[in-house]
């Protein structure tokens, strides 16, 4: 075996620091820019946040980045990302040399009341007062702790009480004694370890004969899921209309006792982009409050510039020099890249902000793409955690894109959401007592110039969180 040496020449992509921060950047939701850019700030004494972005600013940032790149060549600056002419400074001077709205003018005494911190009580809470109240002894608030410790939101201890037993090291017995006494507290049915026990013990709560109630719910839980009541009549050797009146008390039960105690906190989005209708055209305007406007210290220029840094602090305001200049850079890259892509689903889908979701085409990451000149991963990123404020409402970018259902006339094809909507619409009219099979509304879709198959309309059912025909089944 001998050693040699050869040569070879290939291409290799070599992703940059900067070009990593840009796409970092570009997949980033809005609370997560505001985020990264206060934590640079932070970091970075280059950067400074300006309320009123000046000329001089945008002058000393474009200066610093003829510096850091070095003369332009315009015959290769579309090949070179990092070339300066690519980057418009004076549409970020445009864009942000506005300064943000002030809302403090007026009448400042007026309460902000969505500011106003409010606090709920929790299911744990109320059921430690409840203990408190009723005079549990030392053992038993011992295992009443536990037993809480291993409850869940909705209000069920799922875990054997033998394990719990045995991690918290007290007897069974007190278990068992103890979560019969917070079975009897409220709201009806905490305590239970399965549906059937949480069902159970809210027929003792009732003040009637539970007999037929009980039986039902001890032997007939998946017919009851299942609406069988024929099944159930026949087993019991009932009339019908009785069995369908008895298991409307049980379908009235809560299913889930520590639902009313979930934190069910709102949560606001704030959209990258707006879209008004201004005569006959739709326009797209970026948002802008909220983010900081960034500018390159004057301070640390000077230092540059004086000569008057020994080599270890130049090359650390180089450093952050670099940081800052890309910062920014990325960040209005980032800003118009949104604007574009809006811009092109606008177009795309004019009918859906005209006339509503029922008129969403058809549309994939490879026709943005190929409209803004840009790869279909960007397109991705871009769309991801991005929202549009538009005449139809609150969007995420992502869902305009949606697969094709073909016409049965040949015609154009129909978005996937406008089929949902179709689907949604044919089981709202529906009759209770008969409803609507998978095979019946595929039939009727196809009617209608849906070409769709019955397995695609239970999966868009699914999807829409909607029952199947057995169980959205009305009797009487």
């Amino acid at each position: 075996m001998a050693l040699k040496q050869s040569m070879n020449l290939s291409q290799n992509l070599v992703i940059t620091p900067q070009l990593q921060q840009a796409i970092k950047l570009l997949q980033m939701s809005r609370l997560e820019l505001e985020s990264a850019v206060r934590s640079e700030l932070e970091e970075n004494p280059i950067l400074e946040e300006t309320q009123d972005l000046k000329e001089e600013d945008l002058k000393r940032t474009k200066e610093a980045a003829t510096d850091l790149e070095g003369p332009v060549d315009n015959q290769n600056n579309t090949q070179d990302p990092r070339k300066q002419d690519e980057f418009e400074w004076e549409s970020y001077f445009e864009q942000n040399q506005k300064p943000p709205k002030d809302f403090s003018s007026g009448n400042e005494e007026i309460m902000n009341y969505e500011n106003v911190m409010t606090t709920t009580q929790s299911l744990h809470d109320y059921l430690v007062w409840q203990i408190q109240m009723n005079g549990f002894s030392d053992h038993e608030e011992r295992a009443a702790d536990a037993l809480l410790a291993y409850m869940d939101e909705d209000g069920y201890v799922k875990t054997p009480l033998e394990q719990i037993a045995q991690d918290e090291e007290i007897p069974i017995e007190d278990l068992e004694d103890t979560l019969s006494m917070i079975q009897e507290f409220d709201p009806p049915g905490v305590g239970a370890r399965d549906l059937k026990e949480c069902l159970l013990i809210q027929a003792r709560h009732l003040e009637e004969d539970t007999t037929d109630l009980v039986h039902i719910i001890q032997n007939h839980i998946k017919d009851l899921e299942k609406r069988n009541y024929d099944a159930i009549a026949k087993a019991m050797g009932k009339d019908i209309r009785e069995i369908v009146e008895i298991c409307k008390i049980i379908y009235a039960m809560e299913p889930k006792p520590g639902r009313a105690y979930h934190e069910n906190d709102t949560h606001y989005v704030t959209p990258d982009v707006y879209v008004y209708k201004i005569g006959d055209d739709f326009v797209v305007s970026l948002n802008e409050d909220g983010l900081p406007r960034l500018k390159i210290s004057n301070f640390y220029k000077n230092v540059l510039k004086g000569g008057g840094a020994n080599k270890q602090e130049t090359d650390y305001i180089q450093d952050k020099l670099k940081s800052a200049v890309w910062l920014i850079k990325s960040i209005h890259q980032r800003q118009r890249t949104i604007y574009k892509v809006a811009e092109a689903i606008v177009k795309r889908q004019r009918e859906f902000f005209e006339k509503g979701a029922a008129f969403l085409k058809p549309m994939v990451l490879r026709d943005i793409a190929g409209d803004i000149g840009m790869h279909e991963s960007t397109v991705s990123r871009v769309t991801t955690a991005k929202y549009m404020h538009s005449p139809q409402g609150i969007y995420e970018l992502k869902y305009f894109f949606n697969s094709g259902i073909s016409a049965t006339d040949g015609g154009d094809a129909l978005a996937s959401e406008s089929v949902k909507l179709k689907i949604k619409d044919l089981i709202a009219k529906e009759d209770p007592k008969s409803p609507l099979s998978d095979q019946k509304i595929a039939e009727m879709l196809k009617r209608d110039g849906v070409d769709i198959a019955r397995r695609t309309v239970a999966k868009y059912r699914e999807m829409l969180k909607i029952l199947p025909s057995s169980q959205r089944k009305k009797i009487y």
